[in-house]
């Protein structure tokens, strides 16, 4: 069974963007995953195809209406769907690799692009919507988002990026920052590869790459090493 993705959104032009090169593009020609796009404005119920309003209280911008993205909602994902139903937003919880993990172990995802000043709350509780940030700032919409969360999920899917130990020593794949990585010339502008790394012995490059992984994590993000 392959990850199979819903987005909702008021631009289905924005994509596949990044999600339609390289090997996440091969992926989905190769039906490791799907991508599937859902224009919020077919499901408006006025003529003008609206589908915010006015904040209640008062306050700046637009609200996108609960009844029309329970509509489109309805539409792509039914009750007993297993995926789960992300809503991009600032204030929902980071993604970390670790959720990005269990995403990529999935059957997929329906995901919904947040614009304007915000969605209904209503509509975020009716569908059991999880809030989903890719960090601390604020963006035009979701798409972009949603963009990052599917590039980061699908590259974990089997068969995707090929060799299956590929992202072993990732960052954020052990708990530190990858090390450095280097490659011919052996030297550049003066600055040769640390010696270690030519010398044909795996054991010292493995305790290499450790040590050099924990002095950037520490250096960087001490917080993983917390």
């Amino acid at each position: 069974m392959s990850f199979a993705a819903d987005v909702i959104t008021l631009f289905p032009e924005l994509f596949p963007g990044p999600l339609g090169a390289s090997v996440i593009g091969r992926g989905a020609g190769e039906g490791r995953w799907s991508l599937k796009l859902t224009q919020l404005r077919d499901f408006a119920v006025d003529r003008h195809r609206s589908v915010d309003d006015t904040p209640s209280g008062g306050g700046a911008g637009m609200v996108l209406r609960p009844d029309v993205l329970a509509a489109a909602i309805d539409a792509v994902s039914h009750q007993n769907d297993p995926r789960p139903r992300l809503l991009m937003s600032p204030r929902g919880k980071p993604l970390t690799q670790q959720r990005v993990r269990a995403l990529a172990a999935g059957p997929g995802a329906v995901i919904v692009c947040g614009r304007f000043e915000g969605i209904d709350e209503r509509v975020i509780e009716a569908r059991n919507l999880e809030e989903v940030s890719i960090g601390d700032y604020v963006l035009a919409g979701g798409e972009v988002a949603a963009m990052v969360l599917l590039e980061a999920v699908v590259r974990l899917i089997p068969g995707v990026l090929g060799a299956e130990d590929s992202h072993a020593d990732e960052s954020f794949e052990n708990g530190v920052l990858e090390y450095p990585q280097y490659t011919r010339p052996a030297v550049f502008e003066g600055r040769e590869i640390p010696a270690v790394l030519t010398s044909g012995d795996h054991g010292k490059v493995a305790r290499w790459r450790r040590e050099a992984s924990e002095t950037l994590t520490r250096s960087r993000r001490p917080d993983l090493l917390r």
